[in-house]
């Protein structure tokens, strides 16, 4: 029973781990990335549909990605799209076949904003797991009469330190995306 607590509780963390790290990649950089495009919605027939689900993305330069329509009708929709695309900032152009998205040069003022937001994203994930541990601790203390005392303990030791490897994750993940953020 305590083994089960313990398992659905890092099994739990790791993918509020996970999240996390998903998150960051649609922090910018500076660098195209596809992951930058992935929570861009289009209106497409009516209906709010991701941009990875009408196009296909590849990344042609640093700094340029190459979205090509599987529908051509959608392009002007797709345009609008990443325009309104909040914290991206690029500016999409179209020759008819393909949309070619540059990436504008990050100045400091907006790369200490995507820090922030970095950081937001990470005190989000590190709430989650402290939540994860809240409720797994809830559990191990409901099996005290079955189990007894010291195994309780001992798995509230156990919980306490997969609690601070994953929040240890979290923490190094954030620290690389920083130093990513802040390199020019």
């Amino acid at each position: 029973m305590i083994d089960d607590v313990l398992a659905d509780a890092r099994d739990k963390m790791d993918k509020a781990v996970e999240v996390v790290h998903n998150d960051f990649q649609t922090v910018r950089t500076g660098r195209a990335n596809p992951a930058l495009f992935q929570k861009i919605l289009v209106e497409y027939y009516g209906t709010q549909t991701p941009l990875a689900q009408l196009a296909s993305l590849q990344v042609q330069e640093a700094r340029t990605m190459l979205i090509t329509p599987y529908d051509k009708s959608a392009m002007k929709d797709i345009e609008k799209a990443i325009v309104q695309a909040p914290n991206l900032g690029a500016s999409p152009q179209s020759d008819g076949e393909v949309i070619r998205v540059t990436m504008p040069e990050l100045n400091e003022e907006r790369r200490k904003e995507y820090v922030k937001m970095a950081h937001q994203k990470a005190e989000d994930g590190r709430v989650s797991v402290r939540s994860i541990r809240r409720k797994a601790k809830d559990d191990l203390e409901s099996l005290k009469s079955d189990v007894g005392e010291d195994e309780v303990f001992r798995a509230e030791k156990e919980l306490d330190s997969v609690t601070k490897a994953h929040i240890d994750t979290i923490d190094e993940a954030l620290k690389r995306k920083e130093d990513e953020l802040l390199e020019v």
